[in-house]
């Protein structure tokens, strides 16, 4: 169920909201949102009015010719692209007779049915919970007012609070852990930044090939699947560039439109490896009719979680679907970022996740624009023991040569500038 505002705005009377995004456009997005979720789509009904019903929201007569839509089709459930008050959702599935849901609903759903690890389980259930709390009263039966004294509540209140008690305290309590989450976090990225690896970010718009894109360049098997969201939780994986240099990738949650604030909330910590993140590859689906305004809301997103001055790579992926003669890249690069008013000096590569093409490109790209820590060559004097250093040397440096004097060795790597400033007691002459 779509709605549009007829006014010269775009948005509901005195709203000042625009609606930049046109009504069956966005109900194509919510239909493929409910394909992921296993809905088959019936039939779709757009409402046009010059501000929203408080009962309904789309008022009795489109009400009636819902009613009569789902009765003929024997539907289940009606999604609305629309945020709904607990009001109008409860008198929409009494006139109606079916589940009403909308699409902040729909995609809290697709979240939890997603999530696999313990951290994303809890990151969906605070989110629902903080959707369902608002939603409570006038589910149960209606509060009776025995009397003003303590304990003399009708069964109905008493009920009422219990359950907001109840989800309070695991509202709290999920909060706590989360925050358990992030400090595990902060302290991994401690550990990683001992041994500096800079890490690198996928963000976009969901759908976008980020998947594939990652295992492209770090050779892993994330699941790669068309439907939105496929991907929750996040995946991080090393990298080596051109230079020899080693990096972390990180797979994070695609973006979309409208994108529920409890998600966003609750996915802080998840959200803070962008933030973090020394460089951000930020992958747009070219062949979508849609690319220049997704790229404008992961534009936005990233403005949203403070990582916006975190630099940015335009990759410009699934160029394989586009005819050989609108495939420029730089003609492509200048229409995005036109369009989508991003900032004229970013970097863009056209590549083909699927195919490897532009892969090459990509990864010289990104040698050139993370933050410096060349490759430096170094003779060691250690201890034949000193099994750690001798880790490190390998781990994160080229080993040239290794020669062995009694119970001590002199080795000749090759390794980042930042890890020989770090060995430099170690270091011979």
């Amino acid at each position: 169920m779509g709605l549009e505002w007829k006014t010269r705005s775009g948005g509901p009377s005195g709203s000042g909201r625009v609606r930049a995004v046109p009504v069956e456009e966005s109900l194509d997005e919510l239909a493929e949102l409910a394909a992921s979720a296993g809905a088959e789509i019936s039939e779709r009904l757009v409402q046009s009015r010059s501000a929203p019903e408080a009962a309904t929201l789309i008022g009795q007569g489109k009400v009636e010719e819902l009613a009569a839509a789902v009765k003929s089709n024997a539907v289940e459930v009606v999604i609305f692209d629309h945020d709904l008050t607990p009001t109008q959702q409860r008198n929409l599935e009494k006139a109606i007779a079916a589940k009403v849901i909308d699409r902040t609903q729909l995609i809290l759903d697709i979240f939890a049915s997603r999530a696999r690890t313990r951290e994303g389980r809890l990151q969906v259930e605070l989110a629902q919970l903080n959707y369902l709390l608002p939603r409570l009263s006038g589910h149960g039966v209606e509060m009776s007012r025995l009397g003003g004294g303590i304990g003399t509540r009708g069964p109905g209140e008493t009920k009422l609070e219990t359950d907001r008690r109840r989800i309070a305290r695991r509202i709290k309590k999920i909060a706590d852990e989360l925050d358990g989450v992030r400090a595990g976090r902060a302290l991994h990225r401690r550990r990683r930044s001992a041994v500096p690896l800079a890490t690198l970010a996928l963000a976009g718009y969901t759908n976008a090939g980020k998947s594939t894109l990652f295992n492209r360049l770090t050779r892993s098997e994330v699941l790669v699947d068309a439907r939105m969201f496929a991907t929750l939780d996040p995946t991080v994986r090393p990298l080596t560039l051109p230079s020899r240099r080693r990096v972390l990738v990180s797979d994070t949650v695609g973006f979309i439109r409208n994108l529920p604030t409890t998600l966003v909330k609750a996915f802080r910590a998840t959200l803070e490896e962008v933030t973090e993140a020394a460089l951000v590859l930020h992958v747009v689906d070219v062949s979508s009719a849609a690319a220049a305004e997704h790229t404008t809301h992961v534009f936005k997103v990233l403005a949203e979680i403070g990582a916006a001055e975190v630099p940015q790579i335009l990759v410009i992926n699934k160029v394989d679907r586009l005819p050989d003669a609108d495939a420029d890249a730089e003609t492509i690069q200048c229409r995005l970022l036109s369009e989508a008013g991003g900032h004229a000096n970013t970097r863009a590569v056209s590549v083909s996740a699927l195919t490897g093409a532009g892969i090459d490109r990509l990864l010289a790209v990104i040698d050139e624009l993370l933050p410096l820590d060349p490759l430096v060559r170094a003779t060691f004097h250690l201890s034949a023991g000193d099994g750690a250093t001798l880790a490190l040397l390998h781990e994160f440096g080229r080993v040239l040569d290794t020669r062995y004097t009694g119970a001590d060795c002199e080795i000749e790597a090759e390794l980042p500038e930042s890890l020989s400033r770090r060995l430099q007691d170690r270091r011979s002459g």
